[in-house]
């Protein structure tokens, strides 16, 4: 199997992007996973520190190797959004493909020293690290009450952003250039694509990496494909569309309590969901 860092390359070449789609237990994985063989595209698996200390580390790592092995395509596991030195480098020697470190609310001096160890030691094993500069907003009741704004002073700074990745060589720099964790019915992200431009012209060797992907307009996701984002994380339209599935089930069958027999139609809801983002990044057929 190819590299991740071959479909990174290809994709920034090619101007499409590789989805990261997180998951804490097996039917959100399943509809993923049925998504990218039905699409024949190569997809990136995503756990916070948060997922998978609930599902566990080693397992989404077999997990991971065991939908590797029975469909043969390019799936790719990362730590999204590790916190602490000593859980990434957990994650790194039970066999994760990616991690991220997110020090974007550490002083620029301390995010650059703790990323540097992360990048030393992945490095032994081949993985790939993403870094971050800025910070992505994550104030999600305020998103959900339409509220949410971002400050200009948290969005990535090109400065910054320049000495990050000269200082610690990171492969994949995650930009604050609009987007938010979580949906808001009543607010879109709005994406600041000059900046986008400035860090795309000044940083060509790393790759470009969208939080919050979730929410964001269409024609926004596929003018920042075009100016050189390559992966985009996509979690909490996941979550959504499973619990409201799940809710939904059950209310109109409140007699059923065999899991087998309702978790079904939530695999299918994540499946949609899937197929729609690997369409809107054009990663069909990359395989």
């Amino acid at each position: 199997m190819k590299s991740l860092e071959y479909y990174f390359k290809k994709a920034k070449r090619e101007k499409w992007a590789i989805g990261q789609f997180n998951f804490s237990e097996l039917p959100q994985l399943e509809g993923i996973i049925e998504a990218a063989k039905e699409m024949h595209s190569p997809i990136i698996l995503g756990t916070s520190e948060g997922e998978s200390r609930f599902l566990g580390l080693k397992q989404a790592v077999a997990l991971k190797k065991a939908y590797q092995m029975e469909t043969g395509l390019p799936i790719f596991l990362n730590l999204d959004h590790g916190k602490s030195f000593d859980y990434i480098k957990k994650a790194i020697e039970l066999g994760y493909d990616m991690v991220h470190f997110d020090g974007s609310k550490l002083s620029l001096k301390e995010n650059i020293s703790t990323t540097k160890e992360v990048v030393k030691y992945a490095k032994k094993f081949g993985v790939l690290v993403e870094g971050e500069i800025g910070i992505i907003g994550t104030d999600v009741s305020k998103v959900y009450e339409g509220k949410f704004e971002i400050e200009e002073k948290n969005l990535t700074n090109l400065k910054e952003a320049v000495e990050y990745i000269k200082e610690t060589g990171v492969d994949c720099l995650a930009v604050s250039i609009g987007s938010f964790h979580g949906v808001s019915t009543e607010s879109n992200p709005n994406l600041n694509f000059e900046k986008l431009k400035d860090i795309k012209k000044n940083i060509k060797d790393s790759f470009l990496v969208l939080h919050g992907g979730s929410g964001t307009p269409k024609k926004d996701i596929k003018k920042a494909i075009k100016l050189g984002i390559v992966k985009i994380n996509i979690n909490t339209e996941l979550r959504l569309i499973y619990t409201d599935t799940l809710k939904k089930f059950l209310k109109e069958n409140p007699k059923e309590i065999t899991p087998y027999k309702y978790l079904p139609e939530t695999v299918k809801a994540v499946k949609g969901v899937v197929e729609d983002k690997i369409r809107l990044f054009n990663s069909k057929n990359k395989v």
